[in-house]
């Protein structure tokens, strides 16, 4: 024939399941959700946050008047309401533990120092100092 000796075939399904497996431990992953996941707020990327859908009132803070309200809406909306003043509108996200909050377009990383039922305090790395705002629910459970 070809003048080489013949190979016998004994092996080849298991080089043939060698290889199959070899490939799909190799393979691509799947493919990403084409939506952004840092982008999502805390209601749609995981489980509610206990902070979200909750009216908190400021009860001590090293920047933020007493009194002022916050809204962080299970759509990523975000509602400050200070006496005498028109609301401030941002946004809020939460992902993998990050906390962001977007204010007139500027994100501030802000760190979640206590968090119950009726309690969320927060620390804000504005540019400069770090705003520290302490919350009491302002809304029945």
């Amino acid at each position: 024939m070809n003048g080489l000796p013949r190979r016998s075939s004994r092996g080849r399904p298991c080089l043939v399941a060698l290889l199959v497996s070899s490939c799909a431990a190799c393979s691509a992953p799947p493919a990403a959700d084409p939506v952004d996941a840092r982008a999502r707020p805390a209601g749609v990327a995981a489980p509610r946050a206990r902070f979200v859908d909750v009216d908190w009132r400021v009860v001590s803070s090293s920047a933020v008047a007493v009194g002022t309200r916050y809204r962080f809406a299970a759509d990523g909306g975000l509602r400050i309401d200070v006496a005498g003043s028109p609301p401030g509108i941002g946004r809020w996200s939460l992902q993998d533990g990050a906390f962001v909050m977007i204010e007139e377009g500027i994100a501030y990383p802000t760190e979640i120092l206590r968090l119950d039922e009726d309690h969320f305090t927060i620390r804000s790395h504005n540019p400069g100092t770090p705003v520290d705002i302490e919350m009491v629910r302002d809304s029945p459970r």
